[in-house]
């Protein structure tokens, strides 16, 4: 029987505590991530797939950004989160990712590859996973300027 060796507090209810829990580190786009799941090639070229916890405080909203590679978002605790998503071939679309099904979120929200994406938790903070095939390669990552519009930038990039 496998034993935990990171001491739980009565109760993981901040931000904070998910942070040192599960021992999550700043993300350049804002929040906070820790890889999980890499799933290398035997040739060491890019891996077949990465996951990540990632976690977004209530007071951030996370920068505009896009990848070269679907990404797939799963809810885990916490608030809802709003993830707003513009493809390069559509318009802007808003999403509630979260576990009330019968009030419209969803628990996982596909963003395909090159839209610009950024998420907001609804509330004080959200615990997400986030999946990437292939493989998340910070080379492949861009994050945008502040102040970026996708409904008026999509066309120049």
């Amino acid at each position: 029987m496998a034993s935990h060796s990171i001491p739980l507090p009565p109760r993981a209810e901040s931000a904070e505590d998910v942070v040192r829990l599960l021992d999550l580190k700043p993300h350049i786009e804002g929040g906070f991530y820790r890889e999980t799941w890499r799933d290398p090639t035997a040739d060491a070229s890019r891996g077949r797939g990465t996951a990540v916890y990632f976690l977004l405080p209530g007071n951030v909203v996370n920068r505009w950004h896009r990848i070269d590679a679907t990404e797939h978002w799963h809810f885990y605790a916490g608030s809802p989160l709003e993830l707003s998503i513009a493809p390069p071939d559509r318009p802007l679309g808003k999403f509630i990712l979260g576990g009330s099904i019968f009030d419209g979120e969803r628990p996982q929200i596909e963003v395909p590859p090159n839209s610009w994406q950024r998420a907001r938790s609804l509330g004080p903070w959200t615990l997400i996973g986030c999946t990437v095939c292939p493989a998340f390669e910070f080379s492949r990552f861009e994050l945008a300027e502040h102040g970026f519009d996708p409904a008026i930038n999509a066309r120049e990039c």
